[in-house]
């Protein structure tokens, strides 16, 4: 049986078509009627500076490149970090995302404590 929703991303409308199925196999229908133009997603690195931002992301300032909340501070202030080390972990969507250290360093400050809610842009750690 297809159902139709109106759904609303970013503030755009869109019109989609939803076939339910119940048990055996899921067969992909590919029927979306769009009623405004779909703007690429940018991809953004932890390191990234975002537009809109709270805070600098200027070198050695690492922000959330997303929204949700830090489950974990696995770094503490004076700690020497590699490139890759987990510094910290937000939930987001029901998933953790680790947010690494882009460079080999010393963390200077963590702005962000474990139960925390972040926007994307928010100051995480000074490197």
């Amino acid at each position: 049986m297809m159902r139709r929703f109106n759904v609303v991303v970013n503030g755009q409308s869109f019109e989609v078509e939803v076939e339910e199925v119940s048990g055996g196999a899921v067969t992909p229908v590919a029927s979306v009627n769009f009623t405004a133009p779909v703007a690429p997603v940018p991809v953004l690195s932890a390191t990234e500076p975002v537009a809109k931002s709270k805070a600098k992301g200027g070198a050695g300032e690492i922000v959330s490149p997303l929204p949700g909340k830090v489950l974990r501070v696995l770094v503490k202030a004076n700690q020497s970090v590699k490139a890759g080390d987990v510094l910290l972990v937000i939930e987001a969507m029901k998933m953790e995302n680790e947010i690494v250290a882009p460079t080999d360093g010393v963390i200077k400050e963590i702005n962000v404590a474990e139960g925390a809610t972040v926007e994307t842009g928010d100051l995480l750690v000074i490197m």
